[in-house]
């Protein structure tokens, strides 16, 4: 096969390909053979002479008639013996590709569809001229597989494919195939591959855009069209800038499945920002509504850290929260607060709301969802890590059976929680179970005592000569000031 350099032709062919493409048509009514060895001939004269339009309209030939004959099994051998001729020209090739390709939907029976594209997958395959191709071949196939129940077969096919190094494909494209890859690796329950899989996609392709004015919009289709006359015929046209908002909730909503079968609650909350971070949520009320409960269900549930932390309070300044979503707005609110919240309050003022979504179940088993009843305790757990840091807060020692009643436990559960919240360096207690009370107040070593010591005397002693200069200065003026005469 020739290297793909578009070389100039030896000799034009196009009045003998026309002449010889009709004799054939009338010649294949009778004897298909006998036309197709006719196209050889030329063929083999088109493909040393490097005319690549007239070798380009003999291949589609020579497979049309093939296809109009209703002969698949030769079909699929002239595509098999064509793109193995020597010196064969790659453009040609691709051409003849694109045609059969179109050929799928006219085979009578699904059993020739899958030979054919078993055939195109063949000849396609290492050939970076055709791999645009080859992955919609691919894709096809899939969706066969899929169809016919074979889901994992179809999973090991459409994965088997890097499209991300695909340079000839258009980027919208390339991301539709990763996203349909990754939609199979999750209804085939491997979470692994499809967290993989999903990373290919660069979240800046996604980047909203600014609303540009209509003379803008006149201005790049003026300079659009400018380039496009100037462009010649071996170059590609230029990736025209098209709304992506489709695509990027796709990959968002992707994203919080997966993260939500890992139970990253952070991650989905952000994702869920994102999503919100786009004309079609924010113009639908109701969209809007959804979307911002689930932030605030998920940043309330994500485990205390600085970053969740921040981020909590940053969702509590949006002014669409008050607006849209009252009660979770009040909430999120109790979260941000240094106060007691008791948990049976919570669960009376705010349960029927909560379980009435996706989200949470108050029971075991109540919807399809297996993880809702998981989340509902998770917010339990929240709420009581919380009241433990206000405890901490406030208090420096605390009996033990008072602890318990402030956080609404017995015994056992308060160890428990105070010992995950000491764990992970959320707070600092020591437990004397003899004496029955917790500590909240770290020990100082020396250093620290006597740095905290000098620095109350520093700032002692700062004040003292303030009052010093200030009393020195009333002396001053009152030396200065005239004695009255009697």
């Amino acid at each position: 096969m020739s290297d793909g350099t578009i070389r100039k032709p030896d000799k034009d062919y196009t009045k003998d390909v026309d002449k010889q493409l009709q004799e054939a048509r009338e010649l294949s009514k009778g004897n298909l053979q006998a036309a197709l060895e006719k196209l050889y001939a030329l063929e083999k004269q088109t493909r040393q002479g490097s005319d690549l339009a007239s070798t380009s309209r003999l291949l589609v030939a020579i497979v049309t008639l093939c296809k109009d004959a209703g002969d698949w099994s030769l079909l699929n051998e002239q595509v098999l013996v064509l793109s193995k001729k020597h010196g064969q020209l790659k453009q040609a090739v691709t051409k003849m590709v694109q045609v059969v390709m179109e050929f799928l939907d006219d085979t009578p029976n699904m059993e020739t569809k899958l030979s054919v594209i078993k055939t195109l997958r063949t000849v396609t395959e290492g050939k970076i001229f055709v791999e645009v191709e080859r992955a919609r071949v691919t894709y096809l196939l899939a969706q066969i597989k899929r169809k016919q129940g074979d889901l994992k077969a179809a999973t090991d096919i459409i994965c088997e494919l890097q499209v991300e190094t695909f340079g000839s494909m258009a980027r919208r494209e390339k991301t539709e195939f990763i996203l349909e890859q990754v939609a199979y690796c999750i209804e085939i329950g491997d979470w692994n591959q499809a967290g993989i899989i999903s990373r290919k996609i660069s979240t800046k392709f996604f980047a909203r855009r600014p609303k540009k004015s209509p003379e803008q919009l006149a201005k790049e289709e003026k300079e659009r069209n400018e380039k496009e006359e100037k462009r010649s015929v071996d170059d590609e046209p230029e990736e025209q800038e098209d709304d992506v908002t489709d695509l990027k909730l796709r990959y968002y909503e992707q994203q919080t499945v997966l993260a939500k079968h890992d139970d990253r609650y952070l991650d989905v909350c952000k994702y869920y920002r994102q999503i919100l971070d786009t004309d079609v949520v924010e113009e639908k009320p109701e969209l809007l509504r959804r979307v911002l409960q689930r932030i605030i269900y998920y940043i309330i549930l994500a485990p205390y850290d600085n970053e969740q932390s921040d981020l909590l309070h940053r969702i509590y300044r949006d002014p669409r929260i008050l607006i849209e979503v009252p009660d979770e707005a009040e909430l999120l609110k109790r979260f941000t607060v240094h106060e007691l919240m008791r948990w049976p309050m919570v669960a009376n003022r705010y349960g029927p709301g909560l379980c009435g979504t996706d989200v949470f179940d108050a029971l075991p088993n109540q919807s399809a969802d297996s993880k809702a009843h998981q989340r509902w305790e998770d917010l339990r757990k929240r709420v009581i890590e919380h009241n433990v840091r206000v405890v901490a807060k406030y208090y420096t020692r605390v009996q033990m059976k008072r602890l318990t009643q402030l956080l609404d436990l017995n015994e056992e559960e308060t160890e428990k929680y105070l010992s995950q919240l000491v764990t992970s360096k959320t707070i600092y207690a020591k437990i004397d179970r003899p004496a029955g009370v917790v500590s909240f107040a770290k020990p100082r070593d020396a250093d620290d005592v006597l740095n905290e010591w000098s620095a109350n005397m520093k700032s002692l002693l700062g004040l003292l000569e303030r009052i010093d200069h200030l009393i020195t200065k009333e002396e001053m003026m009152a030396r200065i000031q005239p004695t009255k005469v009697h």
